[in-house]
């Protein structure tokens, strides 16, 4: 019995997705919940496992092609009746493998794919939005050629199902082909980053506010339990975790940086879903901390670290990046000193830490080696005054300086 591979319902208002490669090759034996490829989102990489144990026969969708929710990947065979025979199976698995086109790789994939494309084909390309891997090229060698690209728009094929491109200026000229470059087209992932970073510039009125903070009491406290922390929660107690809980106590005080606009609107939340950034190897996402007002020290670090593994696996659900409230983001990590970070829209506000440093600083009458963080807060002008985000930044750092008003919930 034939079992169809279908595309999974991928979240609100995604309804597309591109095949990022298959696991498993037509006639391999699979077991039911087997993952058998990947697909990836402008959000998330998702793992499509097998629905039935058996011999995945089909393939219908090779990798970089672009398929909708509920199409047909492949086809698993359950089970080999009279009529189908283990041989006559293998005879079909091969057939599958002989028939399948190996499609031309796209431009993004193949930088010899992109060198076969003159820049007046290029242009004719993008002009009418086509995607280049479904025009048959009839040039020498395999080249795509102009008659090609204008055949298919005459009839009306090779149109991409997605236009996800990151947007370029109107009068942006050709870039000529150097042999010393390569070329490799921005993951949906990268270019979804791009465009909702030019929409927070676009859409909100940014400003950023800056202070710095002690952490020395911070640094004291984890140094004093981090090994009982440890041993009690099975995780080690970060910088997050303090920070967290400041920003819960500043927007507790200032709400309308825990708001959002909507239309002619402002939308205040009454309940904490704190964004935390975390860096991966195709982008930074931003996982939720949900209720983040009422998780504890551990619970926050065990969510965090968790979410964190599975975002650098590519493993996060689209449930887990919607929705929040607020930002923090953590360029410290990465050794940034000072920075302006991107609002997070709907989201008013957002939190960058940065580089604990030592630095001479004036303690009473004299002068002492602290250690001492840069805070960013950057926030949508709009619906926070400056007044409002000063005083915001103020409650954290003093939150931070003296972390047993955190612990006390003072």
């Amino acid at each position: 019995m034939a079992t169809e591979i279908k595309v999974p319902a991928l979240g609100d208002y995604v309804s597309e997705a591109t095949v990022a490669k298959w696991i498993k090759s037509p006639g391999d034996a699979v077991n039911a919940d087997e993952p058998l490829l990947e697909l990836e989102t402008d959000k998330v990489t998702i793992e499509v496992n097998a629905p039935v144990s058996g011999i995945l026969t089909n393939i219908n969708a090779s990798g970089g092609e672009s398929v909708k929710v509920d199409a047909v990947l492949g086809i698993i065979e359950q089970t080999i009746s009279n009529t189908m025979r283990k041989e006559e199976l293998r005879k079909i698995v091969i057939q599958q493998k002989i028939n399948t086109p190996v499609p031309p790789s796209s431009p993004g994939n193949n930088i010899f794919e992109l060198k076969t494309m003159s820049p007046a084909v290029r242009k004719l390309v993008e002009e009418n939005d086509l995607d280049p891997t479904k025009i048959t090229p009839t040039g020498k060698d395999g080249r795509l050629i102009r008659k090609d690209v204008l055949q298919a728009v005459a009839a009306g094929t090779a149109k991409r199902l997605f236009s996800n491109d990151v947007s370029m200026p109107e009068n942006m000229q050709d870039c000529p082909e150097n042999p010393r470059e390569e070329r490799v087209k921005m993951t949906r992932l990268r270019q979804a980053i791009a465009n909702r970073l030019k929409e927070a510039q676009s859409t909100t009125a940014t400003l950023t506010t800056f202070n710095e903070v002690d952490m020395i009491a911070v640094m004291n406290l984890r140094k004093q339990h981090k090994d009982s922390f440890e041993k009690k929660y099975g995780v080690k107690l970060g910088f997050m975790s303090f920070f967290v809980k400041a920003c819960v106590h500043a927007l507790r005080q200032l709400p309308v940086l825990n708001a959002e606009i909507y239309r002619d609107e402002i939308i205040y939340k009454n309940f904490f879903d704190i964004g935390v950034a975390v860096g991966t190897s195709t982008g930074l996402v931003v996982p939720i901390l949900r209720n983040a007002d009422q998780l504890s020290f551990a619970n926050i670090e065990k969510t965090i670290y968790e979410l964190s593994v599975r975002a650098r696996d590519g493993k996060l659900s689209l449930t887990e990046m919607q929705g929040g409230t607020f930002t923090i983001s953590n360029g410290g990590i990465y050794g940034s000193m000072m920075s302006t970070p991107i609002l997070n829209p709907p989201q008013s506000g957002i939190l960058g830490m940065h580089k604990i440093q030592p630095r001479p600083m004036v303690v009473g009458d004299s002068i002492e080696i602290r250690q001492m963080m840069y805070l960013a807060l950057s926030y949508d002008h709009r619906i926070v005054d400056g007044r409002e985000a000063v005083t915001f930044l103020v409650k954290v750092k003093d939150a931070i300086e003296d972390p047993n008003q955190l612990l006390l919930e003072l």
